[in-house]
């Protein structure tokens, strides 16, 4: 008897744990809201992952325990997959020179970035790879998490893209003859009740397959297909409540900037001249192929920037609303990319990503 209590023991969380998981989640809503309300970029998870940053660099115990990570990964793998919808797989399909010349740009800028982290500032290749891949933040943390991978690096490197984009691109826009209007904003349905079920049951079923095939992130990644082909198909209309998917924003927010606790100024001085050049190389390679559309095809300038550049796809088409840019067509090509770099990510990094202490699934 006394066996078994112990055992139940240990698998509770201890209050001290208990007490830090909800210091991190409240420092984390706290960073969220105030992101939220200034129409910062990325929102609820860059100001999660900021708050809660700057207090683990200032020396507080944060963490996030695994079973909450679990379901936040499972919760944003349904929005992500909420997406999809036969009529932007009809819209992508219109543009396949566009989307083909993306997926090589996405290739070669990954490479590129990736390249340079290692040649000049002495990243491992996983590291590296993991922070140069455009877009899909929360699919890359969890991947860095578990073939243990610099994140605190990556997630410097992945947020001053989006920061930079998000800033300098409406003032890019305006010297192309692109005025800023009024921004409209993004909205998801919510799922039926007996959709939701559906959702759930279905986003479990194949994370747990996917877990047992050793397959990189798979309670994010199972949720993701699951949603994909379950809304791709037509089967069921709407995603998860935006409270619901609000919460898991700030879950994996807090995750992120719970990992730089052991991080010193001087490290994180180096990962942000280390973003600094690695999204240049990013910007030099995509503007290339940028270029060669704008001078051999008749999209407007602004359509092609804006669609092709390496930032968050939900940043960049609230942008494209907000400056009167063709969101289909930049919503057909970010959700390519995305498809892109998160079916190639994972066996890239399996195949090429080395660490020094790789993390078993």
């Amino acid at each position: 008897m006394r066996q078994i209590l112990s055992a139940i023991a240990v698998t509770l969380p201890s209050r001290s744990k208990a007490l830090i998981t909800l210091e991190t989640l409240a420092i984390g809503t706290a960073g969220g809201l105030l992101f939220l309300w200034a129409h910062l970029p990325g929102g609820l998870i860059s100001g999660a992952m900021a708050a809660t940053g700057v207090a683990a660099l200032y020396g507080r115990r944060l963490a996030v325990p695994a079973i909450i990570t679990q379901a936040v990964l499972v919760v944003l793998g349904i929005s992500i997959g909420s997406v999809v919808s036969r009529e932007l797989i009809g819209h992508v399909s219109a543009y396949p020179i566009t989307i083909g010349l993306l997926a090589l740009a996405t290739f070669c800028s990954t490479f590129g970035s990736s390249y340079y982290l290692q040649r000049f500032h002495g990243w491992d290749r996983t590291s590296a790879f993991l922070a140069g891949s455009p877009g899909a933040l929360s699919q890359i943390t969890i991947l860095a998490v578990e073939r243990g991978a610099d994140l605190p690096g990556i997630a410097v490197v992945q947020t001053m893209r989006v920061i930079i984009l998000t800033a300098a691109l409406p003032m890019v826009l305006a010297l192309t003859g692109v005025a800023p209007a009024a921004s409209a904003g993004l909205t998801l349905s919510v799922a039926s009740p007996t959709h939701l079920v559906a959702l759930l049951a279905a986003a479990l079923a194949m994370s747990l397959i996917l877990r047992i095939l050793k397959f990189p992130a798979s309670w994010m990644f199972g949720a993701m297909i699951a949603s994909s082909v379950l809304h791709g198909a037509g089967l069921v209309d709407g995603g998860v409540p935006a409270w619901v998917r609000n919460v898991a924003l700030v879950g994996i927010g807090a995750l992120i900037g719970s990992r730089f606790a052991r991080m010193k100024p001087k490290e994180l001085a180096g990962h942000i001249h280390a973003a600094l050049g690695s999204f240049a190389v990013a910007i030099a390679v995509t503007g290339f192929f940028v270029g060669i559309i704008a001078l051999t095809t008749s999209v407007r300038l602004s359509d092609v920037v804006v669609a092709f550049a390496p930032g968050a796809m939900d940043a960049m088409l609230a942008l494209a609303l907000t400056l009167h840019i063709d969101p289909i067509f930049v919503g057909a090509h970010h959700l390519s990319r995305f498809v892109f770099v998160t079916i190639a990510t994972p066996g890239i990094v399996h195949l090429f990503g080395r660490t020094q202490d790789d993390v078993d699934d």
